[in-house]
């Protein structure tokens, strides 16, 4: 049987998103964030979507290729880590080398915004 404490915790998660509007809410904070990733891809020179298509690219697990040596993005996945900035942000194994950000309902739009300055540093300094 589930954990009751699993079922409180989810029973939370959907008053959580019932509070901010249901699912229009949510959908809206996850294309909110999926439009601040974009923008600072379209100010960023060395920094790609994955999905070339717009029509393709997820607003939740939004992923990014950047010009730089494959040694160049792990380094830059662990400086990021190190700082306590962002955790699990690297590619899937299986994928070009790139970056991994989480932009789902559950992300403030702010704490993106607070994350592409950290990335423009680490990939200054680790290039």
């Amino acid at each position: 049987t589930p954990s009751m404490v699993c079922v409180e915790d989810y029973l939370d998660a959907l008053a959580w998103a019932e509070s901010l509007g249901g699912l229009p809410a949510l959908m809206k904070r996850s294309e909110a964030n999926l439009k601040a990733v974009a923008d600072w891809v379209d100010a960023t020179p060395w920094a790609h979507f994955l999905a070339k298509d717009a029509a393709t690219r997820s607003n939740t697990s939004v992923c990014l290729t950047l010009d730089t040596d494959p040694d160049v993005v792990k380094k830059i996945c662990k400086l990021l880590e190190d700082k306590d900035v962002a955790y699990d942000i690297g590619a899937y194994r299986d994928a070009p080398p790139g970056l991994r950000i989480w932009c789902g309902a559950t992300v403030d739009t702010a704490d993106l915004e607070a994350l592409f300055p950290w990335i423009e540093y680490a990939f200054e300094t680790c290039n």
